[in-house]
């Protein structure tokens, strides 16, 4: 990527990307040196559009590898390190991946693989010369074209940049609803999807340039974070990568490396709010002039309360891995408009019903965008003509409507809509009040099996404190949903919990937590009718 090179020779000596906890870093200069370097390496071994993968947590060598990718024309597949053996060989047989760039905590995984995967994968280890095999032998690899990652990146002449297309993510969805699945786009002649990696795309609100310094709390191998840390290197910025997210220590970070932006999700905000008044007000954060958020629906009076904090800094964003189309909101015109995720500013917004029709304004429906890039979900075509309308318009899945203005408001996943004796409940509404009562930290409002409904709203509860659980605070919190909300929307039971699974960008697994109740609350059987 020639802007990479160009700050190489700029500024060869300025941190490119840093470690917060550790202050571990590498400039610009190195950064360039080492990813084109391995870009060669992999360019002599993969043809154009060949695939890698990577298995590493955050830590400096991801975005180096990321931009070898890029450069060598390939794509390149971020794996996240929560996953099992299978669910990682999952990944790598559907995205046909021949390389793998992992480090040695992830050592037990790749033995799991079964032989014919490993047989045909090459192996990168970033802290670990060679798997020596079960008998510890050097001549008993188990991988072909073993080499030592830190050799082929610090050694030997910087060379030419491969005369390719560039590389592009192939990133796989977080299994929310099912099996991940890879959303890939075309890396040639597909106009849309080159202009939409360049920085003057619809990004450029966020207003990235060489004195920007970016904190990334997120794991890389999620898309958002990973793309907006390579935006930032492409215009010159430095990106400081937090190993994993701690609210306090984040502040800390905002003031030690004199941070301009960041990017979160709402429950990183409700872990801020969290903090006692004296650890929020401890850190000078006077550098701080863009923080932005996305990735899941944040509750109204929680952005209220990060923009009465950090000031009008707090932008939002709406899009998806499948790049479709996105829209934007400042701050200024949230406060206009609460609970909007902004205008479309990447593809002509559509809200659409079940005939296929544009939906007045204040009706909801599929949220779909018209002349987007194109892309499809690997290996499933059905998956991806349910992503498209007849007109060829593009959707991520999700419910929402506009206002008269244009400004979209999302109201849930498709997915995660319950039908309760016929009637279509969409469960945000009822987790975003929850959240706003001052003994909930975290909910999951989901349709559990009921004999004559078909199903029926249940809400599972997270409490900032344990001990609070009891028939009488789920009472509370029962008729705290009945006076704001209908009560056909609202749960007729609570459950308390005392965790609810996430991903690490904040989207909440509710296929998790609702098959939990599918399994051991299936309608009793009826008796038939005497006859």
């Amino acid at each position: 990527m020639s802007s990479l090179k160009t700050f190489a020779q700029q500024k060869p000596d300025t941190p490119a990307v840093i470690i917060a906890e550790t202050g571990e870093q590498v400039s610009f200069g190195s950064l360039h040196a080492r990813s084109a370097r391995l870009a060669q390496h992999l360019a002599e071994r993969l043809p154009q559009g060949g695939v890698i993968a990577i298995l590493l947590g955050n830590r400096l060598e991801y975005l180096e590898v990321c931009f070898a990718a890029r450069r060598a024309g390939l794509y390149y597949v971020p794996i996240s390190t929560h996953l099992t053996a299978a669910e990682v060989a999952y990944i790598l047989r559907d995205a046909a991946a021949t390389c793998l760039v992992t480090e040695k905590a992830h050592a037990d995984i790749v033995r799991a693989f079964e032989p014919a995967l490993r047989s045909g994968m090459t192996v990168l280890s970033v802290d670990q010369v060679a798997d020596d095999g079960p008998q510890g032998e050097r001549g008993k690899r188990n991988y072909q074209d073993y080499k030592d990652y830190q050799d082929i990146v610090n050694t030997g002449p910087v060379p030419e940049l491969p005369q390719r297309a560039m590389g592009v993510d192939f990133a796989y969805s977080s299994g929310t609803t099912g099996k991940p699945k890879g959303i890939k786009h075309a890396l040639t002649g597909d106009p849309q999807i080159n202009a939409s990696m360049q920085p003057a795309n619809w990004t450029s609100f966020f207003d990235l340039g060489p004195d920007s310094v970016y904190l990334s709390p997120a794991p890389m191998y999620h898309a958002a974070p990973l793309r907006f840390s390579i935006r930032c290197l492409a215009s010159g910025g430095t990106v400081v990568i937090m190993r994993k997210f701690d609210a306090q220590r984040a502040l800390a970070f905002i003031e030690r490396y004199r941070i301009t932006h960041s990017q979160w999700v709402p429950t990183m905000f409700v872990r801020f709010l969290a903090l006692a008044e004296d650890e929020r007000c401890r850190y000078d954060l006077s550098s701080h002039r863009m923080a932005l958020h996305a990735a899941a629906p944040c509750p109204i009076d929680v952005k209220r309360r990060m923009i009465d904090w950090w000031g009008p800094i707090v932008w939002e964003y709406y899009s998806g891995s499948e790049r479709a189309g996105a829209t934007v909101i400042s701050p200024q015109e949230w406060l206009a408009h609460p609970g909007s995720v902004g205008k479309a500013v990447q593809g002509r917004l559509h809200i659409v019903n079940d005939e296929g029709a544009d939906c007045p304004a204040g009706v909801d429906g599929l949220v779909c965008f018209e002349g987007g890039p194109r892309f499809r979900y690997h290996n499933d075509e059905a998956k991806t003509a349910e992503a498209h309308t007849p007109q060829g318009w593009a959707t991520m899945g999700d419910i929402g409507h506009v206002d008269t203005q244009g400004y979209l408001y999302l109201t849930d996943r498709r997915a995660n809509m319950i039908i309760s004796g016929g009637v279509n409940i969409y469960p945000q509404e009822a987790e975003n009040l929850l959240l706003e009562h001052p003994l909930v930290l975290d909910v999951a409002v989901i349709g559990v099996p009921h004999a004559d409904y078909g199903e029926e709203v249940k809400a599972v509860v997270e409490l900032r404190d344990p001990h609070n659980a009891s028939e009488a605070t789920a009472q509370a919190l029962l008729a705290f949903c009945r006076d704001r909300l209908s009560h056909i929307k609202c749960p007729r039971s609570i459950d308390f919990a005392t965790g609810l699974p996430r991903t690490d960008t904040g989207k909440l697994l509710k296929r998790l937590v609702r098959d939990q109740y599918r399994a051991r609350q299936a309608p009793p059987e009826r008796p038939h009718p005497q006859r």
